[in-house]
């Protein structure tokens, strides 16, 4: 004997409500999550403290300032102590140049370098930008946000990597007037 399914439509708009409900509430839980890092990120930034750990359930998340990166850096085995150190110079990333300028996230979320996976990037290096021109879009509660330029000049860098998660005020790329 088959299954008896339900005439269509019959409980499709609860199927659908209930689908709905689920989404919503992933975006409102991601949501939160995304304004606890932020105000995580704030607090750690005001303090004295390098690293600041915070653990909820199966949830956890670290946040280091990038000093207490540098300093997790091993050096190799061997290593004199001037050698040491510079392992760990090494290790950090590269400053910009003196007359680079970083172009900065308004807000946190997943950042994407084209408005599409087929289309070319907004920006490339190389590339000169004007004040108020698209570089990228930022991901935010299912929202897509156009980051415009502040600064207008020569692209020198592209910092944020695309499909990746930014946080508000990381530099998403440089630019040189």
């Amino acid at each position: 004997m088959a299954p008896r399914r339900p005439a269509p439509g019959a409980d499709d708009s609860r199927a659908d409500a209930s689908a709905a409900t689920e989404t919503a509430d992933l975006s409102a839980e991601t949501a939160s999550l995304l304004g606890l890092i932020d105000k995580l990120s704030s607090l750690l930034e005001r303090s004295e403290l390098t690293e600041l750990e915070v653990q909820a359930g199966e949830t956890g998340i670290v946040l280091r300032k990038p000093s207490a990166l540098a300093s997790t850096v091993a050096p190799p085995q061997g290593a004199a102590p001037a050698e040491a150190s510079e392992a760990i110079a090494s290790a950090e990333p590269a400053l910009p140049a003196s007359t680079a300028r970083a172009v900065r996230a308004p807000l946190t979320g997943i950042f994407y370098a084209a408005s599409s996976p087929s289309a070319p990037p907004y920006v490339t290096v190389g590339q000169r930008v004007a004040v108020g021109q698209v570089i990228g879009l930022i991901e935010a509660m299912k929202l897509f946000n156009e980051i415009k330029s502040d600064t207008a000049g020569r692209v020198v860098r592209i910092v944020a990597e695309s499909g990746k998660l930014v946080k508000a005020k990381q530099p998403l790329i440089e630019v040189e007037p």
